[in-house]
């Protein structure tokens, strides 16, 4: 034993004995009777059978103990030495070329299944896990594939529950709403759960409750793929698509339902169950000009960002826009200075302002009887207003302006005039103004509570005329400017300062509008039939287009006085095509234009809505009988290679492009953003040839009510590689949530079918021949592709139990309106019956002696919380 000088005791186990080695500077020797079952091997590599030989129960190498290969070119053999780092620990040998790849081969064989027994060793691992589970199938694996079942889960729940105990000490309130528990619970599930049977069932399930979306919330999948000789090859349940290669009928790929896919030889065959979550639209562009719909009712006007700077411009309006494109105002405006009520804490620009109603208003003057006309311009001096107050001290002094204007010229604050303290001047980029029509535009509406005055110049005649006062005008920066008031906090139909603000002005939704195929159109909800005409069948503009009716339509493409049934494109006075705005030339088109271009009352009041003009759209949006106008048509936008969907979180894969009839291909021609709704087209070729685009997609709407069913099935023959025909048939029904359906929204029961064929060929021929034409070099084979496809739809309309087949205008279920008579603001002063005496009365007291007497309030909060500065100390 000469390995084992240096151990002091060895332990070998035999069968059925014990034998002890002690050390020895000797070699021992056993006798046949001695000699151990399973001697301890030598551990030295001297010869190619140490290098080969195995020894199953002998402890691992040492890691430091390194055996290397080097190659002897001379010899063309092999030299083994066993290394402990740079130090040879045994004699180094020589192995010839087949003892070499002998010796690789045993070892890769030993790896080998070293491997696979790790691999089984850890397939057996007896550990459970809920969220990795694993388990054979036995038998079933014949129908599923090898593989058993995996099921992998990931994702995390949180659960929020708590009491919410509230106690408000309100003597408005009951005792028992005093105090209230509520239960607080809240929950976010983030869920994902990957599952197989074998190589051929895969299962699917995103679950996440903070998605912004419905659709988006859960995706379940559960698919069956079979072999490439099976009927079978697929079957889905859960989120599905039916994508159909073809231009006349699309397919869908937001589905929920069961879909397969199935193979008879060289028919294949592709049918769907489902309910579709979505629905198709296409998107138009050309050389980059996408072209867009708009739909405007005459309701929606902007409030309180169009202002007329006097009376005296509104009254001219319409006289002045005329003859377009000549401006016959004869004003020039040279310059405007715009303040407004401070609410962003800026005060680099800030200055006090009293701002008049009846200052420079020549002609339309509330307090008449106090302020005397000297004009019909606007100017300080076209009443007796500003020359009364301008050299008050008391009124400049912003702290006592209210009780000089009030005491002493016996004006109403909030009515008569408004006082700022630190008004906010705005920037020219924050407005714009006319210098002809005399009005201003702001970028920004105005809250209700804001206040809006002006100082502005203007030339007329050659005189230069000035209202209100500028900031650079010689006034002490500690006194207050006199302005022009345009807007109170307190807006009123029954005051002069109602009709500055224009009600004539409507936003197309974009920008940068072009005069290329710009569409306008006016069009009226005919109540006889349900369906929108662009003329009225009465009065005298009977059969006539109400655009040329509203004075948009005097002039043909040159800008040259004949109508031609297009839309009056008049950069700066028509339309504003930098911001998308429309200006109508009357300022009551829907109102007193209209009623004095029909020409008679009793037809008139059929039509007209005066109410848009002489009330708040809090009360024109409760009169919706007479909201029977809209404005429609169609524009181009920014010429750009970016196309707008206006859709979000489109569905993936559903958007197909084409340019000239040709199918463009995804992240070569174009990309997609599927979360913003917009395809950039990357061809500049296409927007520099003025190709038209066509996008066609699906968007799952945010507020469908109906639930859509969607059955089809499509067939398709190959007779070889080349050849190949279709079929296809699709049925689409709704299924509306109540029986009683709205006019407009029946719910539809349509049937499409059609038949395609498609036949390609590579023609080398047709190649070489086109190569012949000059500055052509062409090699690859040339491909001749023919595409065939004919569709019809039959549309219909749903039945709907317990209902005959009729739409329903109006139930008048919704026109009670219920009043809280505890509310102080629903109440108003009742005059006088007239079978009273006094009724008659006019300006004395004793005209409501017989009126109840009625009082009605509120009590502040502020009362009851102890802690509030505020509250009274009693």
């Amino acid at each position: 034993m000469r390995r084992l000088k240096n151990i002091f005791v060895f332990v070998m186990l035999f069968v059925g004995e014990v034998a002890f080695a002690e050390p020895t500077d000797n070699t021992e020797t056993f006798s046949a009777q001695e000699k151990p079952s399973f001697a301890v091997s030598d551990n030295q590599i001297d010869n190619y059978e140490d290098l080969v030989a195995e020894r199953p129960l002998d402890l691992q190498t040492p890691n430091n103990v390194k055996t290397e290969v080097e190659f002897d070119p001379t010899t063309g053999c092999y030299i083994i030495r066993t290394k402990v780092g740079d130090m040879e620990i045994s004699s180094p040998f020589m192995l010839s070329p087949e003892e070499y790849q002998n010796y690789t081969l045993e070892k890769e064989m030993q790896e080998n299944w070293r491997k696979k027994n790790s691999e089984k060793f850890e397939s057996y691992d007896s550990k459970f896990s809920l969220t990795d589970i694993k388990f054979n199938i036995g038998p079933a694996d014949k129908i599923f594939g090898p593989g058993g079942v995996q099921l992998k889960t990931q994702g995390s729940a949180e659960i929020t529950f708590g009491v919410l105990y509230n106690r408000i000490n309100n003597p408005a309130l009951s005792e028992r709403l005093r105090k209230t528990t509520t239960f607080d619970f809240d929950e976010n599930i983030q869920l994902s759960v990957n599952g197989k049977v074998g190589n051929k069932v895969n299962f699917n399930l995103n679950y996440n409750t903070e998605s912004s979306f419905d659709f988006d919330q859960q995706m379940l999948k559960l698919s069956y793929s079979g072999k490439e000789d099976e009927i079978i090859r697929k079957l889905e349940a859960g989120n599905v698509s039916m994508p159909i290669k073809g231009s006349l009928i699309k397919g869908s790929s937001a589905l929920f339902g069961i879909k397969t896919e199935l193979q008879f030889g060289k028919l294949n065959v592709t049918a769907v169950v489902s309910q579709q979550q979505s629905e198709s639209k296409t998107v138009s562009s050309k050389g980059g000009s996408q072209l867009r719909e708009f739909e405007i009712e005459i309701d929606r006007y902007e409030e309180n960002k169009h202002f007329f700077l006097s009376h005296y411009f509104r009254d001219n309006y319409e006289k002045s826009m005329a003859q377009l494109p000549v401006i016959s105002s004869g004003v020039t405006i040279n310059r405007v200075e715009v303040w407004v009520t401070n609410k962003r804490g800026h005060f680099d620009e800030a200055r006090n302002i009293v701002a008049f109603m009846d200052l420079g208003e020549g002609k339309r003057i509330k307090n008449s009887t106090m302020w005397n006309s000297q004009g019909v311009l606007p100017t300080n001096n076209a009443n007796t207003l500003y020359a009364s107050i301008a050299g008050d001290a008391s009124v400049r002094d912003i702290q006592n302006a209210n009780t000089t204007l009030s005491d002493i010229y016996l004006l109403e604050a909030g009515d008569d005039y408004e006082k700022i303290e630190s008004a906010r001047r705005l920037d020219p980029s924050e407005y714009s103004f006319n210098s002809q029509l005399g009005y201003i535009s702001l970028q920004s509406a105005l809250n209700a509570d804001e206040v809006l005055a002006v100082a502005f110049e203007y030339t007329y005649g050659g005189k230069t005329y000035q209202v209100g006062e500028f900031s650079t005008d010689a006034i002490n920066s500690s006194d207050a400017l006199f302005l022009k008031l345009l807007k109170n906090t307190v807006q009123s139909p029954k005051t002069p300062i109602w009709d500055l603000m224009m009600k004539n002005v409507y936003y197309l939704g974009a920008s940068q509008v072009q005069p290329e195929k710009f569409k306008l159109e006016i069009q009226h909800r005919n109540d006889s039939t349900g369906t929108y005409l662009n003329y009225l069948s009465e009065g005298n503009i009977r059969n006539k287009l109400l655009i040329k009716v509203m004075n948009l339509d005097r002039l043909d493409s040159r800008q040259e006085v004949h109508p031609d049934g297009n839309f009056d494109f008049v950069e700066g006075f028509t339309i504003k095509a930098s911001s998308g705005r429309i200006f109508f030339p009357v300022l009551e088109p829907f109102g007193s234009h209209l009623r004095k271009a029909i020409g008679n009352n009793a037809i008139a009041d059929k039509y007209v809505f005066e109410e848009l003009y002489d009330s708040t759209l809090v009360v024109v949006n409760e009169l919706k009988e007479k909201n029977k106008f809209v404005i429609k048509g169609k524009f181009k936008a920014t010429s750009s290679s970016e196309i707008q969907l206006n859709a979000m979180n489109v569905n993936r894969g559903s958007v197909v492009v084409t340019a000239g009839g040709r199918t463009l291909t995804e992240n070569v021609d174009y990309i997609v953003d599927y979360i913003m709704g917009t395809v950039t087209i990357l061809d500049e070729s296409l927007l520099a040839s003025g190709t038209a685009i066509d996008v066609s997609l699906e968007n799952q709407s945010l507020f469908n009510l109906q639930r859509k069913t969607l059955v089809g099935t499509h067939l398709e023959y190959a007779f070889n590689k080349n050849i190949s025909v279709g079929a296809t048939v699709m049925h689409l029904s709704e299924m509306p949530l109540v029986t009683k359906v709205a006019m407009g929204s029946e719910p539809l029961s349509n049937t499409i079918w059609g038949v395609n064929a498609a036949i390609q060929h590579q023609s080398q021929w047709l190649t070489n021949m086109l190569d012949k034409l000059p500055l052509l070099n062409l090699s690859q084979p040339s491909n001749i592709v023919f595409n065939a496809e004919v569709a019809q739809l039959i549309p219909g309309h749903r039945k709907i139990e317990n209902n005959k087949g009729f739409s329903y205008l109006d139930d008048f279920e919704t026109s009670e309106t219920s009043i809280d008579i505890s509310y102080p603001y629903y109440w108003r002063l009742a005059s006088t019956p007239s079978k009273f005496a006094e009724s008659k009365l006019i300006n004395d007291t004793r005209y409501g002696e017989n009126r109840a007497l009625f009082s009605w309030y509120t009590i502040d909060n502020s009362v009851f919380n102890r802690n509030n500065s505020t509250t009274p100390s009693h």
